[in-house]
């Protein structure tokens, strides 16, 4: 008899997540911020708009891109349907809303290029083809949680972060990775806003970069990834609120000082550089001890790490005095 044993990260899956739903997302800044930014004056929350102004570009041809499932990965729970995951984004180079699905059209995804940089043995620039040229596609089905005590379900396809690091071939005193994403004003309304600090930033420990689950993604639902959503590359680490993924990538640092990441910048109160998921850890302004399913509204208990602490744990066990959760 076969018996299935789940592993601690599993849940009962009798939940398929229908169309996306608005929620409101985060207020972080204050009201006149402009003049905040410019005076460099404390922040007071602001509230954000729901719907961006910016006129849609035609959809993108999302391309048609095969790799077969990795079984090792499995979220435990149903998928959210494609069209929750396309309409229901954060991506503040396009607006402050969850719905900037059709600004972000306008996003060029080709020619692509992504920098190799900092303390590497040969820094360079390489297409986006040329890389996924040198790697394996394969197929992970990743819970996602973002900060704002949402969660999807995903199946992202790309490769694992560590086939990028080995290409780079960083130094030995190479600590951290630091990720910058695109930041152009013609293409991405946002970046009129001066009270962010772009360009977008993210950052992991070298040891993070190499975990089993560090992926990017270049792609879901077996098609090339949508712009709203990340295109053409993305970072996808599942044990951390979704803030960290950063979206659009052109430019990957090797260096030995901890990045100050995007949302540090803006809030670090609030969002710090670990932002691993505890269930246990209030946000400063709201409960992660539970997290709400896309479409459903129905609230599930949060797990510790995402429910992937077999994978990533073990990293943390001697940072007692880091501020793991965010």
């Amino acid at each position: 008899m076969f018996i299935h044993r789940r592993k601690g990260w599993e849940i009962a899956g009798s939940r398929v997540t229908p169309e996306a739903a608005m929620l409101r997302r985060r207020a972080v800044l204050g009201g006149a911020a402009g003049a905040l930014a410019a005076a460099g004056m404390g922040r007071k929350a602001r509230a954000w708009s729901l719907f961006d102004s910016t006129p849609a570009a035609p959809p993108a041809v999302l391309a048609p891109l095969a790799a077969q499932r990795d079984p090792r990965y499995l979220a435990g729970r149903p998928l959210t349907p494609a069209a929750a995951v396309e309409s229901y984004n954060n991506f503040y180079e396009f607006g402050d809303g969850k719905d900037i699905a059709g600004a972000a059209q306008a996003l060029k995804t080709a020619p692509w290029t992504v920098t190799i940089a900092g303390m590497v043995k040969t820094p360079r620039t390489l297409g986006l083809d040329d890389l996924l040229r040198q790697v394996k596609l394969e197929e992970r089905v990743y819970r996602h949680r973002c900060v704002e005590a949402w969660a999807m379900t995903v199946p992202w396809i790309g490769f694992p972060l560590a086939d990028l690091v080995k290409l780079a071939e960083p130094l030995g005193s190479a600590t951290f990775v630091k990720f910058t994403t695109l930041a152009d004003p013609r293409q991405m309304p946002g970046l009129h806003k001066p009270w962010y600090p772009w360009p977008y930033t993210e950052g992991l420990t070298m040891q993070e970069a190499m975990n089993d689950l560090a992926f990017l993604s270049v792609g879901m639902y077996g098609k090339t990834l949508p712009p709203q959503d990340g295109a053409p590359l993305r970072l996808t680490v599942p044990w951390k609120y979704g803030f960290k993924s950063a979206k659009s990538i052109v430019r990957v640092e090797f260096t030995n000082m901890q990045p100050q990441t995007f949302w540090e910048q803006l809030q670090d109160s609030e969002y710090g550089f670990w932002a691993n998921v505890n269930p246990a850890v209030p946000h400063p302004r709201w409960s992660q001890a539970q997290e709400r399913l896309i479409g459903t509204d129905e609230m599930v208990p949060t797990q510790i790490w995402n429910g992937y602490g077999e994978f990533v744990a073990a990293m943390y066990a001697d940072k007692t005095k880091e501020r793991l959760f965010a």
